[in-house]
């Protein structure tokens, strides 16, 4: 449990000698597209006598003018302060307790003010780092400037007053903001070390905000990747989840390539950048027209030729025992101890997998079966990319395309004239007669 925060009437905020923040009054941030919601705990919290803001991603794309998906709120009170103004909210994680509240349909996730980890003393208060200097647990609560110090980069440290409505600056974040530039707030080093993950945040907004990222944020990228295997696979999964699903995902790839951590987070992952980017690509358009999209489609790209691999090696053996399925699941599997990949998405990637080969081999008898697969319309995307990337003789994509827009009638005459083809193919020339 950390340390108690102070409440606002007591708030060193006013009165301390650290940094006091700039008052930013000539924002362009439009009240309408705030969230009433959030507006209402902030009030309800500070009815209660407990100090509150708006704060990070949500402050910073107000400012840029775009639609935040979120909204976030940092106070003085603690989780279980703030559980009692709001009896249903939901009291979750470990390394860094927030709490969940509800109003409707939206959830307002709202934390406590807290300061940097003294590393002299981790264990105090609710610190605690590993070895390496990961933090593990983060519950040392501060003040609100402290909290501002803690955080990752200086365009997320920005909090907003709702009922001044001023923005608070203690780290010239709005300064970066105007230069679309993204720093880390501290030593990079040290920041990467606390928590590799903010590698994966800095190269996922970099390429969602096309911000640059200042020289010793970015230079301590590369040293920094290795530590990544600190990290437990599913907070990665859930990390890379955010950066496939950004809508800038190829932009996002390319600085992975860059600072060479593609192989540290897929290190079973064979040369196909075509097939992937192809995948990137496809994503990304997929979002911005609005139509659902799964990282487990760009996994599937990414693991496909080890997959292929396999599946030849297997093929070549002397005594061939696997399956093709057994095949994906150990691709999967091997994948598994650095990325988590939840079942729902293996299931999706093998399922794609597998049916690759049922496309190319166009069977009369499972074309029907095939279109009323649940996963046909991934595995014929998967085709698409395949043909792409030369994998496959573009006539095969062409036949599943066109045999998709095809009435009843006319789908039957394609597949008769598919079987009579496969049938000439078999016939054998008779033998002469003396």
């Amino acid at each position: 449990m950390g340390s108690r925060p102070d409440k606002i009437t007591r708030s060193p905020y006013w009165n301390r000698t650290g940094p006091l923040p700039r008052h930013i009054a000539s924002h362009k941030i439009p009240i309408d597209r705030i969230s009433r919601n959030a507006i209402r705990v902030v009030e309800s919290l500070r009815k209660a006598n407990y100090e509150t803001y708006l704060v990070g991603g949500c402050v910073r794309d107000l400012l840029l003018g775009l639609d935040p998906k979120d909204f976030d709120v940092a106070t003085s009170a603690t989780p279980e302060e703030v559980k009692k103004v709001f009896p249903r909210a939901r009291l979750i994680g470990r390394r860094f307790r927030i709490v969940h509240v509800r109003m409707g349909r939206e959830i307002i996730e709202v934390s406590t003010f807290r300061k940097q980890v003294d590393h002299g003393n981790v264990s105090n208060n609710g610190g605690h780092e590993s070895r390496d200097g990961v933090l593990v647990r983060d519950n040392v609560y501060g003040n609100i400037d402290e909290d501002a110090f803690r955080r990752d980069f200086t365009v997320n440290a920005l909090y907003y007053d709702p009922a001044k409505k001023t923005v608070l600056d203690f780290v010239n974040g709005m300064q970066d903001l105007d230069s679309r530039t993204l720093r880390l707030i501290g030593n990079p080093k040290v920041r990467y070390r606390e928590d590799p993950v903010r590698i994966l945040r800095a190269i996922r907004l970099a390429a969602k905000l096309d911000f640059s990222l200042e020289k010793k944020t970015e230079k301590a990228i590369s040293p920094g990747g290795r530590s990544l295997n600190a990290i437990s696979p599913a907070r990665l999964f859930d990390e890379l989840n955010k950066v496939f699903m950004s809508g800038t995902a190829q932009q996002a790839f390319a600085l992975l390539q860059k600072f060479k951590l593609v192989e540290v987070l897929f290190p079973i992952s064979s040369d196909s950048a075509d097939l992937v980017t192809a995948a990137l690509q496809s994503t990304d358009r997929r979002i911005a027209q609005g139509k659902p999209v799964t990282p487990a489609f760009i996994i599937a790209a990414l693991l496909w030729n080890q997959y292929q691999s396999q599946s030849i090696a297997h093929k070549n053996a002397a005594n061939p025992q696997e399956n093709p399925i057994d095949i994906a699941q150990t691709v999967i599997k091997d994948q598994q101890s650095t990325i988590a990949i939840p079942k729902r998405h293996a299931f999706f990637i093998r399922d794609v997998w597998h049916l690759q080969t049922r496309l190319e081999r166009r069977n009369p008898r499972s074309i029907y079966p095939l279109l009323e697969h649940r996963r046909f319309r991934a595995a014929y995307d998967f085709l698409l990319l395949r043909v792409r990337n030369a994998e496959v003789e573009p006539a095969l994509g062409q036949w599943w395309t066109e045999i998709q827009t095809l009435g009843p009638d006319e789908q039957q005459d394609r597949i008769r004239a598919l079987s009579s083809h496969r049938k000439r193919r078999r016939r054998r020339p008779k033998s002469e007669t003396p």
